[in-house]
């Protein structure tokens, strides 16, 4: 019931004087809750997913292939066999063109070091190629690859689309020490890593130019 004795001016006066401490109740809860996400954010290897393709989106950047490369690689979604040692390392994503439509039938061919550093240059271990599906996904089982002297750790990858020219490049992992010493790192290329039930789970788009 309003006071009759209380001008409208006084009773809006009143109003804001009462709601005040509930406006600053709510906004150190508001900045508390910010400052606790902001202390538990980590900062090691984890990111954001990268983002699905855009219109405006640039072909993915290049790379050398190194002196480890070897054509006719099993046709195989793992690399893993028997008695693999390593940390399992998933990885998924999707191959576009410039103008975001997913490619299917894209081939794609991976390698990498072993957690010793080591390269299977005799046979195929931790070698293998497949095809992306109708919506142009793909996706790896393997183990997270180890360092080796003068670089940081990294996954190769050729992609190429049906009756298109090959790209050949390599993904990287946020967090990595050697990251800033390696001349051949790029930060485009750093996959989204987190860690998935004792596993790493990482994720990569690729967009083609041809």
């Amino acid at each position: 019931m309003r006071d009759p004795d209380l001008d409208p001016g006084r009773r809006r006066f009143m109003r804001l004087a009462l709601a005040a401490p509930l406006v600053f109740a709510a906004g150190r809860k508001l900045r508390w809750l910010s400052d606790a996400a902001a202390a538990v954010r980590p900062e090691s290897r984890v990111l954001a997913p990268t983002p699905e393709c855009g219109d405006d989106d640039e072909p993915t950047h290049e790379t050398t292939a190194g002196p480890f490369f070897k054509p006719r690689s099993p046709l195989r979604g793992s690399l893993l066999e028997p008695g693999t040692p390593g940390k399992r390392l998933v990885l998924t994503g999707k191959v576009f063109s410039v103008g975001c439509h997913p490619l299917a039938g894209a081939l794609m061919d991976f390698w990498h070091a072993d957690p010793e550093g080591e390269y299977d240059n005799v046979g195929f271990r931790l070698r293998g190629h497949q095809y992306t599906d109708r919506e142009g996904r793909w996706r790896l089982e393997t183990v997270v690859p180890g360092l080796y002297p003068g670089r940081t750790r990294h996954v190769h990858v050729k992609v190429q689309a049906p009756h298109g020219r090959p790209l050949t490049t390599q993904l990287f992992f946020p967090g990595e020490p050697r990251n800033l010493r390696d001349g051949i790192f790029d930060p485009e290329l750093m996959m989204a890593i987190r860690e998935q039930g004792g596993r790493e789970a990482g994720r990569f788009h690729f967009v083609l130019a041809s």
